[in-house]
Formats: structure tokens, C-alpha cells, sequence
């Protein structure tokens, strides 16, 4: 038998003998001497024969200003009448959403014996980093959420190192569509990419401070490839399908530094990297390149191309990080591109809360997991 069912089979066995009939307890019991019979024993003492019933009293008639039988009834007055009405979500380009388009929906179904596929319908963090400031946001998309299927999306926000030294590392990963284990696969490569950039994050700051492109390119690069091995590795281990384990990483490396206004973003697969500048939006990430024709014995091309970009900001900034669940309608739809442009031009960078309901603006036909980074340039 498996470790699991050797665990579930002495978990078993320990309820069992928990509520067995016929375990002795402390002391014996006899008939009509349990606790409820002397609870109820000394209430009747206590409280004594019971009141004489109180005769109701008559029917208040209804003032003038109520609507007659059949009519319809108008709000109902306030609970606190000085407290004013707290607004509903602003409508998205896609129209009104329905009242509970921004709440969440079905919990995904538990596993008592597994919890490495759960996750939170929300993830949502924020910082100041040296000039910039940082929002960041994973949540549920609208079709998981009503058919109670978790998250497939992940996000880790991390600091490393204090000071002008410090760097501050935003990786997010979207995994396989309807994979069981997506969440799983898209959260462990977030973490080993973490771990890689914590333990070199002073020669990575050093890098960036002095504009040494080509060794960040090709750092990241393999940085990326070994995360990717690492996942198909680790399906390999699970019995499951490479593609089933698989997960689309994109990683931002800010520095803390005020005076370094360098911002490198790596990764692979779905997403997008748009900067907001002037009030009109740039696609920083170029197209992917079609797939050519393989001649015999040609290595196949990789299925998700490596993706890198480090970009001088300017005092106004935005620039956007995001995952393929909001790239694809920032992409497609103009007039989400312009809601969020109005959102974020010229104005301070949005709190917690606006940032979120930013980010799940609603879009027709769009439903996936929304994450992403944000960052303002002061």
C-alpha cells in the first residue's frame, strides 16, 4: 500500500475508534440520567412553571404613503441613513457587468489528502520601489470562477538585498489551459526562478547599473531554458503529460536604486509588455516569429520563444507586465487600451483595491485569469 493510503487507512481507523458504539467511557450511564436530562431537570427548577402566554396585540394599519396590495415596492430606506451608498463597479468596455461579475464565484473542490493545487481567487501586492512604484494582481478569471476551478495563473513578489543594492523581482506564469496542476506548475517555476535570481541578484544589479545587455540577455536566457527543464523534469516525476505540466513565465527585475531608471523583463510564452507613455500605448514585445518549416534531421524550434527587454523609463511611465489573459484584450480591444490609458495617464499611481478592479475590467468574451505588474515612474 502507498504512503498515501497507509496515512488515509490510519486516519481511518483513528476516527472509528473516536466514535465506536460500543467504547467504554469514563463511568457508566444509566436511563434518564444523561446531561440533557439533568439540564432540562434543572431548568424547569430554576425557571419555575412557565408564563401565561402575552395576547398579541392588534394590527398596526399601514400609513398612507405604502403601496397598495400588488403594487411595486420602492427601495427600502437605508440602515444608516447619514452613510451614503457604496457605489457599485464602474462599467467595463464590454457594457454593464452583471452584479457579481467582480465577486467571486463556486470555492474550487479540496482534496483533504492534496493542497498543492489550491490557491487563493486573489492575489494582490503593491511596493515603492526607489522612484517607481509597483502594483501587482492575480485573480480568478470569470469562467473558473463559475465552474468552481481554481486559478491557473501565479504571481511572487520578492526584495532582495537593501538599499541602492536592492532588487525587487515580479515573476508571474500562466499555466496550461485546463490542466489540472496548472497552478501547481505555473507557481513552482515563479519559485525556482526566484531562488536563481536571489542568489545572483548583486552581479544582476551590477549588470543592469552599467548596461551590460548582452550579459543579461544571455544570463536570463539560460536562467528561463533550466526552469522550462525543470518543469518537464518534474512531470516526468508526477506521471503527467509535459504539456499538462507546463507553465508560460515573464519576469520583471526592478531596481531599487533611484537613480537607475533601467527595467529588464525575460520570459517565455503567452503575455504581453506595453508601456503607457504620453497617453498612447506602445507594444513593447515584437511579434513571434512564424514557425519554419522543419527540413529532416533540423532540431525543432522551441514552442515558447525566450522573450527579453530592458527599456530606459522617463518620469510618467507606466509600464505593464501581464499575462496572456489581459494581453490578448489589451491587444485586441481599443477600448480597453483607452479606459486604462485614461485610468493611468496623469495621474498618481492607483491604491490596492482600484488597481484590482482596473485590471478586471470587463471585457465580451474574455474570461480568463487576469495577472499582471504595473509600474509608475515618478
Amino acid at each position: 500500500m502507498s504512503q498515501q493510503g497507509d496515512r488515509r487507512g490510519h486516519e481511518d481507523e483513528w476516527w472509528g475508534e473516536l466514535y465506536r458504539r460500543d467504547t467504554d467511557d469514563v463511568g457508566p450511564a444509566t436511563a434518564g440520567d444523561s446531561v440533557d436530562d439533568r439540564f432540562d431537570s434543572a431548568s424547569r427548577t430554576v425557571a419555575g412553571p412557565p408564563p401565561a402566554p402575552t395576547p398579541s396585540p392588534p394590527p398596526v394599519p399601514a400609513p398612507a404613503s405604502s403601496p397598495a396590495p400588488g403594487a411595486p415596492w420602492g427601495p427600502p430606506a437605508p440602515h444608516h441613513p447619514t452613510r451614503p451608498p457604496r457605489p457599485g463597479p464602474a462599467p467595463g468596455p464590454g457594457g454593464p457587468p452583471p452584479a457579481d461579475a467582480f465577486e467571486p464565484g463556486v470555492l474550487p473542490c479540496a482534496d483533504a489528502y492534496e493542497w498543492a493545487d489550491l490557491g487563493p481567487d486573489t492575489v494582490l501586492d503593491g511596493a515603492r520601489c526607489g522612484a517607481a512604484t509597483l502594483r501587482a494582481v492575480s485573480s480568478r478569471g470569470e469562467s473558473a470562477r463559475r465552474r468552481g476551478e481554481p486559478r491557473q495563473d501565479a504571481l511572487l513578489t520578492a526584495r532582495f538585498g537593501a538599499g541602492p543594492g536592492g532588487l525587487v523581482l515580479v515573476a508571474l506564469a500562466g499555466g496550461a489551459p485546463g490542466a489540472v496542476a496548472a497552478q501547481r506548475a505555473a507557481r513552482e517555476v515563479c519559485e525556482w526562478i526566484a531562488r536563481a535570481v536571489g542568489r545572483s541578484h548583486a552581479r544582476l544589479v551590477e549588470d543592469i547599473r552599467t548596461g551590460n545587455r548582452d550579459a543579461l540577455k544571455s544570463g536570463l536566457h539560460r536562467l528561463t531554458d533550466r526552469a522550462l527543464g525543470r518543469l518537464r523534469a518534474r512531470a516526468a516525476e508526477l506521471g503527467l503529460d509535459p504539456a499538462e505540466y507546463a507553465a508560460s513565465p515573464r519576469c520583471l527585475l526592478l531596481p531599487i536604486d533611484p537613480d537607475c531608471r533601467t527595467r529588464v523583463v525575460f520570459g517565455a510564452g503567452d503575455g504581453g509588455l506595453f508601456r503607457l507613455r504620453g497617453g498612447a500605448w506602445q507594444d513593447l514585445e515584437p511579434a513571434a516569429p512564424a514557425p519554419e518549416a522543419e527540413a529532416a534531421g533540423d532540431v525543432p524550434a522551441p514552442a515558447v520563444p525566450f522573450r527579453f527587454r530592458a527599456s530606459i523609463a522617463r518620469p510618467g511611465d507606466v509600464l505593464l507586465m501581464c499575462g496572456g489573459g489581459l494581453a490578448e484584450p489589451l491587444r485586441a480591444r481599443p477600448a480597453l487600451a483607452g479606459h486604462l490609458a485614461q485610468r493611468w495617464t496623469d495621474a498618481e499611481p492607483p491604491g490596492l483595491a482600484a488597481f484590482l478592479a482596473d485590471a478586471r475590467t470587463r471585457v465580451e468574451g474574455y474570461a480568463d485569469d487576469r495577472t499582471a505588474a504595473a509600474v509608475w515612474e515618478a
